[in-house]
């Protein structure tokens, strides 16, 4: 196996802590005995995140991928969402194994990403295709994570800071909390969805023109999705000449093409916005401009 990206070594140290340091020394192992166990040869891996996937190729010559990451709740609802979503819309799960932390996919070609798309009026008609493909009814009782739960973030953000805001601004966390309170309390029905859809999530495919990958799998109602469209691609979103008005035209877009009210899609970009700069204070220290950005543009929206 080649040397690990410091990058990668960085991130799992940074969430998983002495577990994951000690995950790292186990993955050669674990790869190889995955090889072993479902006749692999695993290839170089594609740029890593948050977990360590590579292509592989089967004894029969089937190319599929493999993903390994340290086993933790994320884990294992990415694995229970993909069943249930059985591959409408998004890549198929054919094997796991959620105590090691271990899937075998589906290899998606030619798999270039919706962020590679010029064309955003197209990009984002791309994503709406492929929501509507992946939201599933969902049993009063399931192992999956709420909004309302992912919601609760701020909550540790004001315990954090004891009761402010930190490095993010006081407006928007405020505004943040009213919104999401309000839409949590008025919400549809709720459905599983993918919960971290965006244009790098989503790949040209062969089966299916375009599919969906790396679900967190999430219980909401539909319109919360929408979220994580608004602060992504990055960097690309960035150099728009006139970023405000990409972003009126895509709530504007998101609640035509969904049937959405525009304040819901609206209010829910703003808050998960302000979700997303969180987390990446609470899991690395840093990385939260961009998306507290794309908020503030959104608040003035809201206006």
């Amino acid at each position: 196996m080649q040397s690990l990206p410091p990058e990668f070594t960085r991130k799992t140290a940074d969430l998983f802590g002495q577990t994951g340091i000690q995950w790292l020394v186990r993955l050669p192992r674990l790869i190889a005995e995955c090889e072993k166990r479902w006749s692999l040869k695993v290839l170089p891996p594609f740029p890593l995140s948050y977990n360590y996937v590579a292509p592989a190729t089967r004894a029969d010559g089937a190319e599929v991928v493999l993903k390994l990451g340290v086993p933790n709740p994320e884990l294992l609802t990415e694995i229970a969402s993909l069943r249930l979503f059985a591959g409408r819309g998004i890549v198929n799960l054919l094997d796991a194994d959620p105590d090691q932390g271990i899937l075998l996919l589906e290899r998606i070609t030619p798999g270039t990403p919706l962020s590679s798309l010029t064309d955003d009026v197209q990009a984002t008609s791309i994503a709406v295709k492929v929501m509507r493909q992946l939201w599933r009814p969902i049993a009063s009782e399931h192992p999956f994570p709420t909004a309302a739960k992912w919601s609760a973030g701020l909550e540790r953000l004001r315990r954090r800071f004891a009761g402010g805001t930190g490095p993010l601004p006081a407006r928007l966390v405020e505004q943040a909390e009213r919104v999401q309170a309000e839409l949590l309390a008025s919400s549809a029905v709720p459905v599983l969805l993918h919960g971290d859809l965006h244009h790098d999530n989503i790949l040209s495919a062969e089966r299916s023109p375009w599919l969906a990958l790396d679900p967190k799998g999430v219980v909401g109602e539909p319109a919360y999705e929408v979220g994580t469209i608004f602060f992504n691609p990055q960097p690309q979103i960035f150099s728009a000449p006139n970023l405000k008005q990409v972003l009126r035209r895509r709530v504007d877009q998101l609640a035509d093409e969904l049937g959405f009210d525009r304040q819901r899609v609206l209010g829910w970009g703003l808050a998960r916005s302000v979700l997303s700069a969180w987390w990446s204070i609470e899991d690395h220290e840093h990385g939260w401009e961009p998306t507290i950005r794309i908020a503030g543009y959104l608040a003035e929206l809201s206006r």
